[in-house]
C-alpha cells in the first residue's frame, strides 16, 4: 500500500524501539529524522535534532518500557525539543504505555502515576497521543489532548483463525482480562473461560478455580502484557491439570522481566504469541515465542491522523 504523505510530515524515533520504527518507516515510504540522543557520564541525557521541524507535523516514536525511567525521560526531552524548533504539531507514539498499571490509589497515600506521566507529556508539549492496549482503558481519561487507543486482538486473533485450531476455548487469567478474552473468543467463535485467582498478603498468587469446560479443549490465554511470567504459567498449569489438552497464550505487551522466559520456557504452554511494541533482546527470543508485528496498524492510523480521516475503523 503506498501513502501519501504531505511536505509537512516527519517521523523521528528514539532508542527504545529502533527496529518497529524503522518498519514503521519503510511502509509509510520515508525516512526517520535525523537525531540523536546521548547520555552524559552521569546519566544525563541530551538529544540534539539535526534537521529542521519548523511548522512540521511530527510523529515521534518511543515505547516506555524497561529501561522505563530512561526511555520516559528521553522522550519528554525530545519533545521539549520539537516545541522549542517550533514544531507545528507533536503526535507522540507510545506503543507500550509504561506505568499505565498505576491507574488508581488502591492503597491508601498511593500516586496515580498513568496521570503523572500524561500530564508531564501535556505540559512538555505533546499535541496527541497514538499507544496500543493500555493495561486500564481509563489512562485515555488522563489526558485533555486526542488520545488514539489501538487494539491488538485483530493481529493475535487473525493468527489464530489461520491456524485452524478446534474445539478452542479463550481463557481469561484474571477478573482484568475478561474483556479482552470475550473480544478474541468472538473473532474465534469460541467460548470463554476465567482463572479464579487470589493473592495473601504477602502477594502470592493462588489459584482457586476455573471457570468454564475447558476438558480435551486448545485453550487460548490472552492478557495485555506479561511481566514476571507467574501470572500466565500458572494458568497454564491450572488448564493442564483440568484437562485441557493444548495450552496456547498471547499477549500484546512482551514486558519479560526477572525470569519471565525461563518461566515460559519450562510451562506447559506450547505457543507464545506476542507483538513488537517493545523490542525484545536476542536472548530473549525463544522457540515458543512467535512476534507478530503492529507497524502495519500503526502506519494506517499515522496515515489516517495525518491526511485527517476517521480513525475509528481501526478500534473495531
Amino acid at each position: 500500500m503506498t501513502y501519501q504523505l504531505k511536505k509537512s510530515f516527519k517521523m523521528f524515533s528514539l532508542n527504545s524501539n529502533r527496529e518497529l520504527a524503522n518498519e514503521m518507516a519503510k511502509l509509510l515510504g520515508c525516512e526517520l529524522g535525523k537525531s540523536s540522543s546521548t547520555q552524559f557520564s552521569d546519566g544525563e541525557i541530551q538529544v540534539n535534532i539535526e534537521e529542521s521541524v519548523r511548522g512540521s507535523e511530527v510523529f515521534l516514536m518511543q515505547s516506555t518500557s524497561h529501561p522505563i525511567n530512561d526511555n520516559i525521560m528521553e522522550l519528554l526531552v525530545m519533545v521539549d525539543a520539537l516545541k522549542r524548533a517550533s514544531a507545528g504539531m507533536i503526535n507522540v507514539v507510545i506503543p507500550y504505555y509504561g506505568y499505565a498499571r498505576q491507574d488508581r490509589t488502591a492503597r491508601p497515600r498511593e500516586p496515580i502515576t498513568a496521570k503523572l506521566v500524561a500530564r508531564l507529556l501535556e505540559r512538555t508539549g505533546a499535541t496527541r497521543v497514538l499507544t496500543m492496549d493500555l493495561h486500564a482503558p481509563q489512562v485515555q481519561g488522563f489526558f485533555d489532548i486526542p488520545v488514539d487507543h489501538l487494539i491488538a486482538n485483530p493481529i493475535l486473533g487473525t493468527y489464530f483463525e489461520k491456524k485452524g485450531l478446534e474445539d478452542v476455548v479463550v481463557v481469561a487469567p484474571h477478573n482484568g482480562a475478561v474483556i479482552r478474552s470475550r473480544k478474541l473468543a468472538s473473532m474465534l467463535n469460541a467460548p470463554i473461560a476465567l482463572i479464579d485467582r487470589r493473592q495473601d498478603e504477602s502477594g502470592e498468587t493462588e489459584i482457586m478455580n476455573v471457570i468454564g469446560n475447558i476438558e480435551g479443549k486448545n485453550a487460548i490465554i490472552v492478557d495485555d502484557l506479561i511481566n514476571t511470567g507467574g501470572t500466565i504459567t500458572m494458568a497454564a498449569n491450572a488448564l493442564v491439570e483440568r484437562g485441557a489438552n493444548t495450552v496456547y497464550a498471547c499477549c500484546t505487551h512482551p514486558v519479560f522481566s526477572a525470569d519471565a522466559i525461563s518461566k515460559i520456557e519450562s510451562s506447559p504452554i506450547k505457543e507464545l504469541v506476542v507483538t513488537n511494541t517493545i523490542e525484545m533482546p536476542e536472548e530473549k527470543r525463544i522457540n515458543k515465542i512467535t512476534t507478530l508485528s503492529v507497524a502495519p496498524l500503526l502506519v494506517e492510523a499515522i496515515d489516517r491522523i495525518h491526511n485527517q480521516k476517521a480513525v475509528s475503523p481501526l478500534f473495531e
